[in-house]
């Protein structure tokens, strides 16, 4: 905790690695045309671009000149984030292609918000931590804690100077962004793998089709 009133060193800063997010969608039963629907709430995703948008919320109003357009522009790319991987999660019940522009607009809008935050400590002339800084180390052995809410940072947030607190936003989105790019590769494998709707319902047709033949 002490170790995030300090500033560290200027460095650039790479992308972070975190735990796997859950799945938001549990074996599907090949016979079954439409998979569960996506419970976004248990997606690790969610949880951190919630965890973001809240923190961004409270940074923009805070630290930034009321009138900037970087307020709105940076809680829109925040609550982008966020909702897109909700939609896309909500989604998956009908259609995998559409879950999966909804996960990439989410991770867009994340990386348009990591920009924003980069700027921010760019133009006062305050440290990047480094990921290997025992800074980024704390907030990524804190980004481990399942669930993930606000509450796991408010302390920080409410306490610490905009430096710390961006530097925090950006380790969160590093962690979110590889998680959403892990969450893009299985849906783009399970899509070659099983199809959208129409393939599946024309799988049905076909087995049942069969089914109606083998019964005569």
């Amino acid at each position: 905790m002490g170790n995030l009133t300090s500033h560290a060193s200027h460095s650039s800063h790479s992308s972070h690695s975190s735990h796997s997010s859950h799945s938001s969608h549990s074996s599907q039963d090949p016979e079954r045309i439409l998979p569960p629907r996506g419970d976004y709430h248990t997606l690790l995703s969610f949880q951190k671009a919630e965890v973001i948008y809240d923190i961004t919320f409270r940074f923009a109003h805070k630290y930034l000149s009321k009138g900037d357009r970087t307020i709105d522009q940076m809680i829109q790319s925040a609550r982008s984030g966020k909702k897109n991987i909700l939609e896309g999660s909500k989604a998956a019940v009908t259609s995998k292609e559409t879950e999966i522009k909804l996960t990439g607009v989410a991770r867009a809008s994340l990386e348009e918000l990591l920009d924003d935050y980069r700027d921010y400590l760019r133009a006062r002339d305050l440290p990047i931590w480094d990921k290997d800084s025992k800074e980024a180390q704390y907030v990524r052995k804190l980004g481990r804690k399942t669930p993930q809410t606000f509450e796991d940072y408010r302390k920080f947030v409410e306490t610490r100077p905009p430096v710390v607190v961006a530097n925090i936003a950006i380790c969160l989105i590093h962690q979110t962004n590889y998680l959403i790019d892990r969450q893009l590769r299985r849906l783009e494998q399970d899509f070659v793998k099983e199809g959208g709707l129409r393939e599946r319902m024309t799988r049905a047709r076909l087995q049942a089709r069969d089914q109606q033949r083998g019964g005569k």
